[in-house]
């Protein structure tokens, strides 16, 4: 499992849950002011807008703050959010990519080099590590959607490439292009997903030692702290022992 997600369950897992929740809450709003901008405001006919109150269900978002997000988007004050992708490296030459929405490109820009500086990490061009990567769709289900072997019958007839189980989810993998039509095949064979949303996934991934773990660790916290940042992907991986060490730290 790539380090990244394998960091986000610690993460979670960890204090700070108020404040994740609202910043959490803050980046979703973002995407479906931004959705509900590019497209109509329906969800009906703007399968971007679609997903991303989707997504904002799924972490239990109020129906206010999904409304007000979307009123946002016609209002004439509303800001003008850009989508920015960096690419770099971190500690022990991990490649690290970070999706941005932001208002301002100078702020974004210097927030995540400082925080790239400080790790001890290089802010790259971009398109300096992407060409390690595949941008795929991912969709998520909870673990009670059905046993592994269903939903791996209903993945193939879906048309979806992989799926990878475990006691909390079931997620499967399709290509960045059959995202919409795979999700549709899904929800009417298992409800509706927890998540759909497009991913990069490493083609290879770095194994690192504790050390370097915890600095990558606090690199992608301090990056997905900032208000801009949508995402964080990292090609890094920890076998089971660090992993277990970092958990109960």
């Amino acid at each position: 499992m790539a380090g990244h997600s394998q960091f986000k369950n610690i993460m979670h897992r960890k204090g700070r849950q108020d404040a994740m929740r609202s910043k959490m809450f803050s980046k979703l709003a973002r995407e479906i002011t931004v959705a509900a901008k590019q497209g109509m405001p329906d969800p009906a006919m703007n399968p971007r807008l679609r997903l991303a109150i989707q997504n904002a269900k799924a972490e239990s978002m109020p129906k206010d703050n999904i409304q007000r997000a979307i009123n946002k988007a016609s209002g004439g004050d509303s800001e003008n959010y850009e989508e920015v992708r960096y690419e770099g490296y971190g500690p022990g030459g991990v490649a690290v990519i970070v999706e941005a929405l932001t208002d301002n490109r100078n702020r974004a820009a210097s927030n995540v080099r400082a925080a790239f500086t400080k790790a001890g990490g290089s802010l790259g061009e971009t398109g300096s590590v992407s060409f390690m990567w595949d941008r795929i769709g991912e969709i998520i289900y909870p673990a009670s959607a059905g046993s592994a072997d269903a939903i791996m019958e209903a993945a193939i007839e879906a048309g979806a490439e992989d799926v990878e189980s475990d006691e909390d989810n079931h997620t499967i993998y399709c290509a960045f292009e059959d995202m919409g039509d795979v999700s549709k095949a899904l929800e009417a064979a298992l409800g509706e997903a927890n998540s759909v949303k497009a991913i990069w996934r490493p083609q290879n991934t770095v194994p690192v030692d504790e050390d370097r773990a915890q600095s990558l660790m606090k690199l992608v916290a301090v990056l997905e702290d900032d208000d801009d940042v949508q995402n964080v992907y990292a090609n890094f991986e920890v076998d089971e022992e660090t992993l277990a060490k970092l958990s109960a730290a």
